[in-house]
């Protein structure tokens, strides 16, 4: 009875032994197959990493070199490193043997999912990387856009921030703004200021157009070259319609453009040059 029981025991050691030997076997032949794969994707990671930072770096360095705005630069030096980051961990991934095409499914999907949501955000951020690339404008010029008119104070990547004549701050998205007509003001350094004034039909027209000259040569920020014009515009509705197209600096042309209408009329008035007189006919029936 006494073997009987040894022999037993001596059964179930050895059944326990054939077991751990075998547990070792089996992990021994896991780190045997994925050993390899884990040490390249590691060294992939190092190297991969290496690679993405002189990449950077290069891009930055190019970047500067064009001039475009400094936001812009750490945008789009961020923008490449997430991009190459993310197909670094793909590359990984595939190397130690996970499926990607169910990853890169996830990703595509969150993409889509992310720009449903952030539709029109998405379209001011896009419209404002395009106008910071090839800069229709810059801070401080003067603009039309979007019925707005105004000084830029500030170039944003969602938004363009506006002062008006009215010193009013007008905040323009980008999307909209980067999609329509947009007048600069500012491009060629100066501006033709457009002002009508009218005199009285009976009023000799070259006296007029003299006397006008004279007045905007007492204007200091009315610029010599160009020079001032007077023109007739129109004749009809009882008078003689005028166009007078002084030239001055950007940020002078509310001053010329309300002065030299002042100076004008005082000029006009010391030569008897006479407005036109409102009239009315009344028909009797």
């Amino acid at each position: 009875m006494f073997l009987l029981q040894i022999t037993e025991a001596t059964q179930k050691v050895a059944a326990a032994t054939g077991k751990a030997s075998s547990y070792a076997d089996k992990i021994m032949n896991l780190g045997l197959e994925y050993a390899p794969k884990l040490i390249g994707a590691v060294l992939f990671y190092i190297i991969g990493s290496w690679v993405i930072g002189k990449l950077s770096s290069a891009t930055r360095k190019l970047l500067s070199k064009e001039t475009y705005d400094p936001s812009l630069q750490t945008f789009l030096v961020s923008l490449v490193k997430v991009a190459l980051n993310i197909l670094l961990l793909i590359s990984i991934a595939g190397i130690l043997g996970v499926d990607t095409t169910a990853f890169g499914a996830l990703l595509v999907g969150a993409g889509v999912a992310i720009g449903s949501a952030l539709n029109g955000t998405l379209g001011n951020f896009a419209g404002g990387v395009m106008m910071l690339i090839f800069k229709p404008f810059k801070v401080g010029d003067l603009i039309e856009a979007q019925g707005i008119t105004g000084t830029v104070i500030e170039q944003g990547v969602f938004s363009t921030t506006v002062l008006t004549p009215e010193n009013k701050t007008v905040y323009i998205p980008n999307g909209p703004l980067s999609t329509g007509v947009i007048s600069n003001y500012t491009t060629h350094g100066h501006l033709r200021v457009d002002i009508t004034m009218a005199i009285a039909p009976s009023m000799d027209v070259e006296s007029a157009r003299t006397s006008a000259l004279k007045a905007m040569k007492q204007h200091p920020k009315i610029m010599e070259t160009p020079a001032p014009e007077v023109s007739v515009l129109k004749i009809g509705d009882g008078m003689v319609t005028l166009a007078i197209r002084p030239h001055c600096a950007q940020q002078d042309y509310w001053d010329v453009f309300f002065g030299t209408q002042e100076l004008i009329k005082k000029e006009w008035s010391s030569d008897g040059i006479e407005g036109p007189t409102p009239t009315q006919i009344v028909y009797n029936k």
